[in-house]
């Protein structure tokens, strides 16, 4: 019987077999810009062949199998040991191999290794975001053993390592590692103060043995973990390697996986610690201050994720509108789609834009810019990553009923996109973790400011927006209950500045008058129809020029 009625028609090509990197101008643009022009040619040269890979059909179809094939637990082996392993698709392994051959947990030691590993870690997430949690942890670590420096001369070559080696052994007998992070236990959250895990010191110098429990601990199956536990001096923070140095396992039992709303290519476990040995990193007592240096790369990489997801979809959006027909002619050519298309096209820039510049502050590494970061980090995790799920959802709609399957890569994107936004401190954290920088650290507020008065005078809805936020700054009563408030203010005024020192016109335009100047409904398609809408929308189409 001849298929009469399966004609195909109007049916968009895939996003594929493009340079994910080059393609993406704030993004290409951002690396020009902060990377000095002898070690740029270089940056653009590495960045181009990850954003190929990136885009080919070979890696998409990795993010999809190992989305599709989500680990597995094996507690024990056949004959009843406790191997507590955790089984990956061999995709998961491909893309996580490849994100480590391209530097990507290499950032504290090469020239604007900070921007080359934030931009490479924009690009190759959106391959599939699931296994960015070891890259970033890994990377994150090396700040936290910095605080001593034989466990730094030790661990540190191999956390930096471009070798994946997969599989459980002594870490001498691997050229790289991979590393994991346990904090947060089940009475306490986000309150690591009250961990009741307990470290008992050993005769040997910095040695102890764990007792407790992690409620979250992701990447299990990493070589090394860095944790928080109860030692006599008060909360301190403890590097746990999964395989000690005579080959033995280390007392890492897991208990299970847990089942998540997206992520899924990802493990996310429960442990249990029953004498597990441990080596002390830094003073007993001070275990927050010791780890902090690794959550703040870690939130950094919060913002850079989120970033990822948005440009994905925001690409994904404005290739189906480019060939998309409906009512007489391509979506693209609209009036209203066209203002969707650009308002979610300014939101993604935003990100990048600002994801970007903090990444150059940490390669700058000056006493300003690490002020700026004491700010800028929490308010940039608050404000980009809650904007990622309702841009992500914005985006899946343009493609219409195609983009509610599975198989438009949508609904993974969308799944992915609230992660960001509870990892490392959810909404709260962050604006309470502002208001103490604003109210212990008046350097940073200093810098902050600095920062966006360089974009002064070139914006009447900027300068408006700064003046009201020096307002609320000045105003005490009842900040805690409007913290949020502020530091989304604060998010968008760093962001427009930026825009407005750095995007075309046409972006910068449209960004200050709906984000600062307010001429903007409550949903994303809503910009005013007065401004160059279609240039932007061409700015953010996924084609290398």
């Amino acid at each position: 019987m001849a298929a009469t009625t399966h004609t195909v028609t109007n049916q968009v090509p895939p996003l594929v077999g493009y340079d994910v990197y080059t393609a993406d101008r704030a993004l290409s643009e951002a690396v020009e810009r902060h990377i000095e022009p002898g070690v740029l040619p270089g940056a653009q040269e590495e960045l181009g062949a990850l954003g190929r890979a990136a885009g080919s059909a070979q890696a998409q179809e990795w993010g999809a199998q190992a989305n599709e094939h989500p680990p597995v637990l094996r507690t024990h082996d056949r004959y009843g040991n406790r191997i507590d392993e955790v089984e990956f698709h061999p995709s998961w392994h491909r893309l996580l191999g490849h994100a480590v051959a391209a530097g990507l947990t290499d950032a504290w030691g090469r020239p604007a290794g900070h921007v080359r590993r934030a931009a490479g870690f924009l690009v190759w997430t959106q391959a599939e975001a699931g296994h960015g949690c070891p890259l970033s942890m890994t990377h994150a670590a090396v700040p936290a053993l910095r605080t001593d420096p034989v466990l730094a001369a030790e661990w540190e070559p191999k956390l930096t390592s471009y070798v994946y080696e997969e599989g459980l052994r002594p870490a001498p007998e691997k050229a790289g590692v991979l590393f994991g992070m346990g904090m947060t236990e089940k009475q306490g959250g986000t309150d690591v103060r009250s961990n009741t895990t307990r470290a008992e010191p050993l005769s040997g110098e910095g040695e102890y043995l764990l007792t407790g429990h992690k409620w979250f601990c992701s990447a299990p199956m990493s070589d090394g973990f860095l944790v928080l536990a109860q030692a006599p001096g008060g909360l301190t923070c403890f590097l746990v390697p999964r395989v000690l140095p005579d080959g033995t396992r280390n007392v890492f039992a897991i208990q299970r996986l847990k089942d998540k709303l997206g992520n899924k290519s990802n493990a996310s476990s429960e442990v249990e610690f029953d004498g597990t040995w441990a080596r002390r990193v830094g003073e007993e007592g001070r275990g927050v201050r010791t780890i902090i240096e690794m959550v703040a790369a870690t939130r950094l990489d919060c913002v850079v994720g989120s970033a990822a997801l948005m440009r994905q979809a925001v690409a994904q959006a404005i290739h189906h509108a480019t060939y998309r027909s409906a009512f007489g002619g391509l979506l693209i050519d609209k009036p209203l789609m066209r203002n969707v298309l650009a308002d979610l096209a300014l939101e993604s820039e935003a990100a990048t834009v600002l994801a970007m510049r903090l990444a150059s502050a940490y390669d700058t590494d000056t006493e300003e810019e690490r002020a700026f970061l004491r700010i800028a980090v929490p308010a940039a995790k608050y404000w980009v990553t809650k904007r990622c799920t309702p841009v992500v959802g914005e985006a899946l709609e343009c493609l219409g009923g195609n983009g509610y399957v599975e198989e438009s890569g949508m609904p993974r994107l969308l799944r992915e996109a609230p992660l960001n936004s509870i990892w490392e401190g959810s909404g709260n954290v962050q604006a309470l973790d502002v208001l103490r920088a604003l109210q212990r650290e008046p350097q940073a507020l200093d810098a902050f400011l600095r920062e966006v008065g360089k974009a002064r005078g070139a914006d009447h809805r900027l300068d408006a927006a700064i003046k009201d936020l020096l307002t609320e700054l000045a105003d005490l009563e009842g900040i805690e209950a409007r913290a949020r408030r502020l530091v989304e203010r604060m998010a968008l005024v760093l962001q427009g500045s930026l825009l407005v020192r750095w995007a075309p016109p046409e972006v910068s335009d449209a960004f200050c008058a709906s984000r600062l100047g307010r001429d903007w409904g409550t949903a994303f398609g809503t910009l005013p129809h007065s401004l160059d809408l279609a240039s932007v929308v061409a700015r953010a189409r996924p084609v290398a020029e």
